[in-house]
């Protein structure tokens, strides 16, 4: 084993000098065992994405059963794929408005570069906006999103055209105009230290993306799928965004994430030029049938009804609702 510790410094690109090097052997639940048999409760959980826990038996059974019919056969968009209609018609049903039309991808930050090409594509216009002290990923149009110079100094230039405003500020909201194509709001900040966005705030947010004809585009990432007493953060604000950014959670810990809008929005993507977002596995139906199985199992536990019920009751709350404080599968498994 002391063998394999050394390959994987060998072999694998590393993300950071101090590597956790925890050794998995099998994980079950809210637990990793390692290859010394020693069980750990598991309190990242994939940084926010096995809400179910680990190796859950119904996304088990539907991942079994989905591959006893077919994996990836073709890039996304171009074959009816049961397992994709299935949840996109889920996920429709669980959405309000316009929020009707998904495009499956990969990852949070691939969900967030299509966003921002749907904004720009749909107005016509290029300018950005985001807020000071956000995370949107870690690609370069999502990069390019956030204002902390030690996550992006050495990667500049980013893409032009992006402003970063004050968080919660009123006044700040002046600076979104009829040359701004989207502004890009996460209604808990993460990295921030669990900074939640005022009522008011959001409010005139949205009523102010509607008078420029901006896109407000909602980072559901990381609040999405439950975490915070409703199925989706904006739920709690009364407001509907244009487009709605999932990932993390939404693949129930296989690699999944969403972009949800209305029809006219995203049918900007088949012309000028057709094609004009292309993904080769995202929506993979292995992946598209455990969300299914994932929400499924979601909705008869009632899980998000659970959190509300716990809020003053569960030493754990700001945890259960707040995924950046980085202690997700505990809780939300022990609610199930």
């Amino acid at each position: 084993m002391i063998h394999e510790r050394q390959l994987f410094l060998e072999y694998l690109a590393q993300t950071s000098d101090f590597p956790m090097m925890l050794q998995p052997a099998k994980s079950y639940g809210i637990y990793i065992e390692d290859v010394n048999g020693k069980k750990y409760i598991d309190g990242i959980s994939g940084i926010s994405v096995s809400n179910t826990g680990h190796l859950h038996p119904e996304i088990r059974s539907a991942v079994e059963k989905q591959m006893n019919l077919y994996d990836h056969l073709m890039v996304y968009g171009e074959y009816v794929q049961s397992p994709q209609v299935r949840l996109a018609q889920l996920l429709a049903g669980m959405l309000d408005g316009e929020l009707k039309v998904t495009y499956f991808l990969n990852s949070g930050s691939e969900a967030i570069e299509l966003a921002l090409k749907l904004a720009k594509r749909y107005t016509g216009r290029f300018e950005l906006v985001s807020f000071k002290n956000t995370y949107h990923g870690s690609t370069h149009g999502a990069m390019s999103l956030m204002s902390n110079f030690d996550y992006t100094r050495n990667f500049r230039p980013l893409l032009p055209g992006v402003v970063h405003l004050p968080y919660n500020d009123h006044k700040a909201l002046d600076y979104i105009t009829d040359k701004t194509a989207g502004v890009v709001v996460e209604f808990i900040q993460a990295e921030a230290g669990v900074m939640a966005a005022s009522k008011d705030w959001i409010k005139k947010l949205k009523e102010k993306c509607e008078s420029t004809g901006t896109l407000l585009i909602a980072d559901e990432i990381q609040t999405g799928v439950g975490r915070t007493g409703k199925w989706w953060a904006y739920k709690h604000y009364g407001i509907v965004p244009d487009i709605l950014v999932l990932g993390k959670a939404f693949g129930f810990g296989f690699p999944l994430s969403a972009v949800v809008s209305s029809s006219e929005i995203m049918g900007v993507l088949r012309n000028n030029p057709v094609l004009g977002h292309i993904t080769t596995f995202g929506g993979h139906p292995v992946c598209c049938a455990a969300a299914e199985a994932g929400f499924n199992f979601l909705k008869k536990k009632r899980t998000p009804d659970k959190l509300s019920r716990r809020k003053k009751q569960h030493i754990f709350y700001k945890t259960l609702t707040y995924p950046c404080l980085k202690i997700f599968a505990m809780p939300d498994s022990c609610l199930l």
